[in-house]
């Protein structure tokens, strides 16, 4: 990972500090101009912003991130996107990460899928990390059912580890609304193994859902490996049904509330791998990745 090295970004960003032990005070104002952000060299993009452009051309969509300047991208189904990867990698984007079906961990559903087979697809694709993206709302009404997925999740955990693949759990907003008065999220948190399945962080979700990007971050230091970066509608209600939230509410980096910024550092302190940006909704997709990665070289 080339993120901006800490001296440098102290030198031009805090005139005469020398640690970052001021985190806390560091304020988006003290950047100077055109100074890429940490993961600016590597950033990726996960390709569900642009699945309905990947539809209709694939190759010229993938085209156009790499000509944008994107370095890598995060597939929507490694069983499903065998297409998207080959040609990704014919044109220099990295694949370091996928998604796959919930049903592989579920067990649940008309077509389960095979987890095996998905860990040996990550694992001939050279694979790093596989995420876990999505729980259906029919598997999410108890805790017991939440139980259920941990339960999934760590006997996954172990079997990707043994791949040299490490398993991921990407959120939305609905795991930080109670059930029974407990938060599912901080179930999760609590039953998960680190050292079978870490966390894919999204920041708009942890958001929407009332909660404080940076400071989850903290309590998960160490236990995130991804993150996915996006940007909320600024006065945004907290929402927990995903299907609820209106479309306009999903911004592009720097146009509306969370503090990428700050975040971004953040991540960089806590060494996570990878970071992608994603917009679920976007009236147009492709400029609006375009101006999420000019945000991050610092434009």
């Amino acid at each position: 990972m080339k993120a901006v090295p800490r001296r440098k970004f102290i030198q031009q960003s805090i005139h005469g500090a020398s640690s970052l032990a001021l985190f806390p005070f560091f304020n988006a104002s003290c950047m100077t101009a055109n100074q890429p952000l940490p993961y600016a060299d590597t950033i990726g993009l996960q390709l569900y912003t642009l699945r309905f452009q990947l539809e209709e051309d694939t190759p010229g969509t993938l085209s156009a991130l790499k000509e944008m300047g994107y370095h890598q991208v995060e597939l929507m189904d490694i069983t499903q996107d065998q297409e998207q990867l080959k040609i990704a990698r014919d044109l220099g984007l990295q694949v370091n990460s996928s998604f796959f079906n919930w049903t592989a961990i579920t067990g649940k559903g008309e077509k389960v899928e095979n987890l095996d087979r998905v860990i040996d697809l990550a694992k001939k694709a050279q694979l790093s990390h596989l995420v876990f993206g999505y729980i259906p709302k029919e598997d999410r009404q108890t805790l017991a059912d939440y139980h259920h997925v941990i339960d999934g999740l760590q006997a996954a955990g172990e079997k990707c580890k043994k791949a040299g693949i490490q398993l991921c759990y990407h959120h939305h907003s609905f795991e930080f609304e109670s059930i029974d008065g407990i938060i599912p999220f901080e179930l999760l948190m609590d039953k998960l193994d680190p050292e079978y399945v870490q966390f894919e962080l999204d920041v708009f979700w942890a958001s929407i859902g009332g909660y404080d990007p940076l400071a989850l971050m903290d309590r998960l230091a160490g236990r995130i490996r991804l993150l996915h970066l996006k940007d909320k509608q600024k006065g945004a209600a907290d929402e927990y049904d995903e299907s609820e939230i209106p479309h306009e509410a999903f911004k592009a980096l720097g146009r509306g509330e969370v503090p990428i910024t700050a975040i971004l550092y953040k991540a960089q302190e806590l060494q996570i791998d990878h970071c992608f940006v994603e917009q679920d909704w976007s009236p147009a997709p492709l400029s609006s990745v375009k101006h999420s990665y000019h945000f991050m070289q610092g434009g």
